[in-house]
């Protein structure tokens, strides 16, 4: 019985094990097939990437520019502000809202025209009145770009997108440059918007937003803006959330606007499938091998996969590290020393270095050494009792 107990035992231990394991390796699946030449999935909150394909390499944005515009043009610019359309503007080739030379148009109209129609001539008007001309702000947004977003790879000479062979960035830059603009909740609503009435000088609409997949089934997405030139190929920048997650999807020279979309749905579904966010509160106290304390200075988001167990870690230098199970670096951040905490030991120290001088340190040992007499003695007595009860 207590053979077939201990074997029965073995084997639930066993298949626990086996379960705890399994979604670990679930998550571990490969990327999905992408058609476009490159790609890129992150997290919009902690920043990791989740997938990628050629995410670095250089290559041709189209209309997609437009989001690094619009991040500039909010950041920088008064919504409020009136600008005045110019010819150059009036007659820029490509998609347009139909403004007209001389008309009147709000910052903020001129970007909403910009990211949901893909208004070209309102790609110029913005950058007239941020910089003068699309030379200087193409000069302005590449320093904003590289110094203020920390871009590596994207230099733009132009603020719609139209094609330059100097004008290119990469998925990854891209998706960063998203990052960034989300953090705006003026950019938030704008990307989001699936339809607005216009109403122009010559031209009276209603504008539907170019991003199929905010029309369509797929209802997670959270904003988007598409583009295309033949250089170009077809070109994609998506947000989305679903249980806490947020994601960017980039996809760049798809062969097909549907090639985009599928690549974008792809991606979208296996990071919505295979991770979730978490996040580690500033208010927590973190101690090194030294015994050091320190804290976060604002709260440290990070990405694992669904039901994998992390570990943190802080380095002599103090720098917190996020570790998944198989031991990779999901991010890290610096520490910062907690002052009050190193306050208060340095008082507690004070306070026992005060009190305790060495003769209260060997009275204390003598207690002991009275106290344990005593029960050595005890003990001895019983033992002699019990001998002597038996004789």
């Amino acid at each position: 019985m207590n053979k077939i107990f201990r074997w029965m035992t073995f084997f639930i231990t066993a298949m626990i094990l086996a379960a705890n394991q399994l979604p670990a390796k679930a998550a571990e699946q490969k990327s999905p097939h992408l058609e476009s030449e490159a790609a890129v999935l992150i997290d919009s909150k902690s920043g990791q990437i989740l997938d990628a394909k050629n995410s670095r390499s250089k290559m041709s944005p189209a209309s997609i520019t437009k989001v690094a515009t619009a991040i500039y043009a909010i950041e920088k610019g008064n919504l409020n502000d009136e600008v005045t359309v110019s010819q150059k503007a009036r007659n820029v080739d490509g998609t347009r809202v139909y403004l007209e030379a001389g008309e009147r148009v709000t910052l903020k109209h001129l970007i909403q025209g910009l990211l949901i129609n893909s208004g070209n001539d309102a790609g110029v008007a913005i950058a007239e009145h941020m910089s003068g001309s699309t030379e200087a702000f193409a000069k302005d947004l590449n320093a904003y770009l590289a110094n203020e977003i920390g871009v590596k790879h994207t230099h733009f000479t132009n603020p719609h997108g139209l094609y330059n062979p100097e004008h290119y960035t990469t998925a990854e830059d891209m998706a960063i440059i998203t990052k960034h603009a989300l953090q705006y909740p003026e950019f938030r609503k704008i990307f989001g918007t699936v339809k607005l009435k216009w109403t122009g000088e010559k031209w009276k609409t209603t504008l539907y937003n170019h991003h199929r997949l905010l029309h369509e089934h797929y209802s997670n997405i959270t904003g988007g803006k598409n583009g295309y030139v033949a250089q170009a190929g077809f070109t994609l920048v998506t947000a989305a959330e679903k249980n806490g997650l947020n994601l960017i999807a980039v996809t760049l020279k798809a062969p097909s606007d549907q090639a985009s979309y599928d690549d974008t749905i792809r991606l979208l579904n296996d990071g919505f499938s295979h991770f979730q966010s978490g996040r580690i509160s500033n208010s927590i106290a973190f101690e090194n091998d030294q015994g050091k304390e320190f804290h976060l200075k604002e709260p440290l988001f990070y990405t694992k996969r669904k039901n994998e167990t992390i570990k943190t870690n802080v380095t002599s230098a103090g720098v917190l590290e996020v570790k998944g199970e198989d031991g990779r670096v999901l991010t890290s951040s610096s520490l910062e020393p907690d002052k009050k905490q190193m306050k208060e030991k340095l008082l507690s120290a004070a306070t026992v270095s005060k009190d305790v001088s060495p003769s209260a340190i060997l009275t204390s040992h003598f207690h002991w050494v009275i106290l344990l007499s005593i029960v050595f003695v005890m003990l001895f007595g019983a033992v002699f009792f019990l001998q002597a009860k038996r004789l």
